[in-house]
Parts: C-alpha cells; sequence; structure tokens
C-alpha cells in the first residue's frame, strides 16, 4: 500500500496550514477522467488553495458532464483540459458570455500522428515523409496500425489511407480492437527494435515512454481534413492533421468574482513532450494521480513559481 503523498496531506491540512487570503473563498474544480487531466486538477486545485487560500472543491468530470454542467449550471468554476473540438457547445456559451478560455492546456495543443520509431529514420530518413513508405513500404514492416472502431481518428485514418493507397502500395492496413492493443503494439515493436507504423495522439504516455518520429503527411488542409472526418464526403485527399484546441475554461462569474485565482488559471499550461513524459513516469511507477501531482510539483518549481502571483509564491516559498 502507497503512502498517502504530500499532495494528499497538504490538502486535509496535515502539513501546510490553510495560506491567508480572505479574498479567495468557494471554488470548484473538474477533474476529467482519464490521468493528464487528473493531473492538470491536481496541480490547479493546490496552487489555488495553498497559494491563495481559497476553498476548493474538486468534482469529478467528464467532456460531456462538464459541458453539460457549464451550460445548465454555471458550474464548476474551473474546467481543466476541455478538449473542446469534442464539446462544441463551448463556442455557444463562449459567445453568451457565460465561459472564457483562460489558457491552453498544452502548449502544442492535442496533437495527432502518424509515427514511425526513430531508429527506422536513422537507417532511412526518407521513411519520415509519407512518400519515402509508400516506397519502402517493407521497411516500416508493410502495416499500418490503425484506430479502433468508433474512434474519430479511425475515420480520418481510413480517409488518409484510401487517399494514399496504402493497400495499394503494400501497406495493410490493421484496425486495432482496443485503444490498449493499438498501444500495445506499438510499445512491443519499439522495445524490440522492430519496423512500425501507426496511428498515436499526444500528449501520452507511450509518446513519452519511447521516441516516435511524425511522418510528414504534407500541409494542412481544412478543406480536406474536413472532409476526411465526415462519413459522407466521398472526395478524401491528403492533409496532415491539425492541432487540437485543448483548453483550461472557467465561468465569467468565477473570472469577475476571483481575479487573482483566474490570473492562476491564465498562466497553467504544460508543454506536450513535459505532459507525455510525466504521463510515461506515472504509467511506469504505477502512482496515484496524487503522486504524479507531487512529482511535478518537485521537480518543475521555476515553472509553477512563475504562475503565481507574489503572495502566492511567498504562501508556498520553501515548500519543495
Amino acid at each position: 500500500m502507497k503512502k498517502r503523498s504530500l499532495y494528499a496531506l497538504a490538502l486535509t491540512g496535515a502539513m501546510l496550514p490553510m495560506a491567508a487570503n480572505a479574498e479567495c473563498g468557494e471554488v470548484s474544480v473538474a477533474e476529467m477522467n482519464w490521468t493528464s487531466g487528473g493531473i492538470i486538477t491536481g496541480v490547479t486545485a493546490f496552487l489555488l488553495e495553498q497559494g491563495y487560500g481559497c476553498d476548493v472543491t474538486v468534482v469529478p468530470s467528464a467532456t460531456t458532464t462538464a459541458i453539460t454542467s457549464l451550460a445548465e449550471n454555471n458550474e464548476p468554476d474551473v474546467v481543466p483540459e476541455l478538449w473542446v473540438n469534442s464539446a462544441p457547445v463551448y463556442f455557444q456559451l463562449e459567445e453568451e458570455g457565460k465561459v472564457v478560455k483562460a489558457s491552453d492546456s498544452f502548449s502544442d495543443g492535442g496533437t495527432e500522428h502518424w509515427l514511425v520509431p526513430d531508429y527506422v529514420v536513422e537507417e532511412n530518413p526518407e521513411l519520415a515523409t509519407i512518400e519515402g513508405i509508400l516506397a519502402n513500404p517493407e521497411a516500416v514492416g508493410g502495416m499500418f496500425h490503425s484506430c479502433p472502431d468508433g474512434w474519430g481518428c479511425r475515420i480520418v485514418s481510413d480517409s488518409l489511407a484510401e487517399a494514399l493507397d496504402l493497400e495499394g502500395n503494400g501497406i495493410e492496413v490493421f484496425h486495432h480492437g482496443s485503444g490498449e492493443t493499438l498501444a500495445g503494439a506499438m510499445a512491443s515493436a519499439y522495445e524490440n527494435g522492430e519496423p512500425y507504423f501507426g496511428y498515436y495522439w499526444g500528449p501520452t504516455a507511450p509518446l513519452g515512454k519511447y521516441n516516435f518520429v511524425n511522418v510528414d503527411l504534407g500541409g494542412y488542409d481544412k478543406e480536406v481534413h474536413d472532409c476526411n472526418q465526415d462519413t459522407e464526403c466521398n472526395q478524401v485527399g491528403v492533409s496532415s492533421f491539425p492541432a487540437a484546441d485543448v483548453f483550461n475554461v472557467v465561468t465569467t462569474d468565477f473570472a469577475e468574482r476571483e481575479p487573482e485565482a483566474f490570473e492562476l488559471i491564465q498562466n497553467v499550461s504544460f508543454g506536450n513532450d513535459q505532459m507525455s513524459a510525466l504521463l510515461a513516469w506515472h504509467q511506469e511507477n504505477q502512482a496515484s494521480i496524487d503522486e504524479a501531482v507531487v512529482y511535478f510539483l518537485q521537480n518543475n518549481q521555476d515553472q509553477w513559481a512563475n504562475w503565481l502571483s507574489e503572495d502566492a509564491a511567498a504562501n508556498l516559498e520553501g515548500l519543495f
């Protein structure tokens, strides 16, 4: 049984006194039901409570749950890591003045890729391009590892496979039955030094643990990409994936009610490689989310200290 983390102890008041800040009251923060979302919430809640003296309530949530609650109840106050491409109602709420984007959760947004291992590209640099792969299918194992049914990336990757005629160029398209088998195939190939070619997204633990190269599919063309993700569009073509908008969102009421706390949320952002590495550490160490929060706080103090006001920084000075 793992020891309770510093984060958990601090939030229960066992290690730190509540920061003195009478101006910050009750704040509700959503916690998305995936690891990176939990980590961002944990870091945010810790800084709000221990740096600004807010009375934080963490609310278990998910994309649809969070956006519905914002629309119907104007809460939670803070929603970290909202993938707005999966929650288009966000833009309506923003237009109505109910919510506001505080910051980008990830510096490069959510990313999607067709990938090959770095050692494959080291042996043949042309394999960093789709043209090189089509000309040398055996060098990537003659197979493309695609997404399971029901995933949005399955539709786009199927369209790209058709437009590029992967099968006609000697590359079998293999549709995985689950995200676990897709990640497992990726890990197995890399750990055994085998050729591999497939889809994955970030930030994620596999991209933090293994060195893969993003295959150059050419430029991004919005019209082509939109068609590629529309099952009723027959004019498929080749376009790279756009970065997905992933925001830390707050209600307008919160931004006006707690301006100092809102300023903190405006600064909370993680590098994509940084989050992938953090997720890899979490996975490799079988850590809890609380422990991953502590690991981030201990090893990135210069970063998060710059997110804080002078008073909040003073409240946390010397803790780590």
